[in-house]
């Protein structure tokens, strides 16, 4: 299939996002075109009409999730059971799909994702970015039970081999985990990932490929001869995450990022 097929996992709260982010990324056509799978349990046919109103040069494959299943994962008001249905893409999407690109609703494109999507797996079963710092990872470690060479991932961009996952993974293995851990799990889908697959996860530039403002200003703050400019990402970045609560479209918003936001988004939600 060399159609650029995305994932997106979300409830009714994220629709006004994922438009956002959609309208983003058919700024760049796929020649291919594109299809963005949407697992929820919530979203009504009124949403979707949304949706593709939105983007109509998307083509929106919809796929209901029993959000039952999920009962004994914990959750919260950020952290809703969607965030888990990423962990089980491979179950839930057609099984002769081989890959899909999976993306935060918070995230913006501002370059092609073909590089990305494309991509070799060379053996990975996710290809990913790390937002996290040596000392960090040291405590993720002693905290989740993870060797000491396995990555702490951002699960905000990752492009997943479903065969691969297909053949690997079990849910019973998710289960027990959380089972075993939920008491210890800070963000729950990015713990889960990186304890049962961090060894199948390859690196990719977190500059590039996973850029929030949090990570741009630390790496100005280290590097301040070669200062990474908003000219720079421009030139540069393929993706931008606007992650945790720092979000241009809130109040407070801090940080050189929202340009993109409002250059290629367009208007503010009211």
């Amino acid at each position: 299939m060399r159609t650029l097929h995305l994932l997106f996992c979300i409830n009714r709260n994220f629709v006004w996002m994922l438009t956002q982010c959609l309208r983003s990324i058919v700024r760049f056509p796929c020649k291919d075109g594109y299809t963005a799978h949407i697992l929820h349990s919530d979203l009504t046919p009124a949403d979707f009409a949304e949706i593709r109103q939105a983007v109509p040069e998307v083509a929106i494959v919809p796929a209901r999730v029993d959000a039952a299943f999920f009962r004994d994962f914990p959750e919260s008001d950020r952290y809703p059971k969607q965030i888990y249905y990423r962990i089980f893409a491979a179950q839930f999407l057609p099984d002769d799909l081989e890959r899909v690109l999976y993306l935060d609703t918070d995230t913006i494109v501002i370059r092609t994702l073909e590089p990305l999507y494309r991509m070799a797996f060379q053996g990975a079963t996710y290809i990913a970015c790390t937002h996290v710092r040596s000392l960090f990872n040291k405590m993720n470690q002693l905290r989740l039970g993870i060797e000491t060479d396995v990555p702490y991932i951002n699960t905000g961009v990752m492009l997943m081999h479903l065969e691969q996952l297909r053949r690997q993974q079990t849910t019973q293995e998710v289960i027990d985990f959380v089972r075993d851990k939920k008491n210890r799990l800070l963000l729950p889908d990015q713990d889960i990932i990186t304890a049962l697959y961090g060894k199948q996860i390859q690196l990719v530039d977190s500059y590039r490929y996973n850029l929030s403002d949090r990570i741009l200003a630390l790496y100005n703050a280290r590097h301040p001869n070669t200062v990474r400019d908003v000219e720079w990402v421009r030139e540069n970045t393929t993706i931008i995450h606007y992650c945790g609560k720092n979000k241009p479209w809130n109040p407070g918003y801090f940080g050189k990022l929202d340009v993109f936001y409002r250059e290629l988004c367009g208007e503010m939600p009211q």
